[in-house]
């Protein structure tokens, strides 16, 4: 059901109303109880897509993406202190070395394809 917005003329009273499309439009203010009622025109509400074709972030502005991406914080190590740099040595690193990448992913056997059995009666 749609949500309609009313205006009365005689108080400057901005509403909306929660109704049916087949609803006669409201007449009557709720707050002066004056008959000085019009329906607004207004701009709707946007479309929400369900299923599992469409995420809510399908549509977001370019604003929201750029916000969403300064929000991220970077993956960098904790600062050392000098203290701590000073009296750790190069020698003595415990930095474990990087994984080894892993190799591309062994290709599937292919089998050959059977000979229908229309094609064999043919050949005999």
């Amino acid at each position: 059901m749609p949500t309609y917005e009313y205006l009365c003329s005689a108080c400057g009273h901005k509403f909306e109303e929660f109704q049916t499309m087949s609803a006669k439009p409201t007449a009557v203010c709720p707050k002066c109880k004056k008959r000085k009622v019009k329906r607004l025109i207004s701009g709707g509400s946007g479309f929400i897509f369900k299923g599992s074709g469409f995420y809510i972030t399908d549509y977001r502005s370019d604003a929201y993406k750029s916000s969403a991406k300064a929000d991220v914080a970077p993956t960098a190590a904790p600062a050392k202190t000098d203290a701590a740099a000073s009296s750790a040595s190069p020698a003595s690193s415990t930095t474990p070395a990087p994984a080894a990448a892993p190799g591309p992913a062994p290709a599937a056997a292919k089998s050959e394809p059977k000979a229908s059995s229309h094609a064999a009666k043919k050949s005999k």
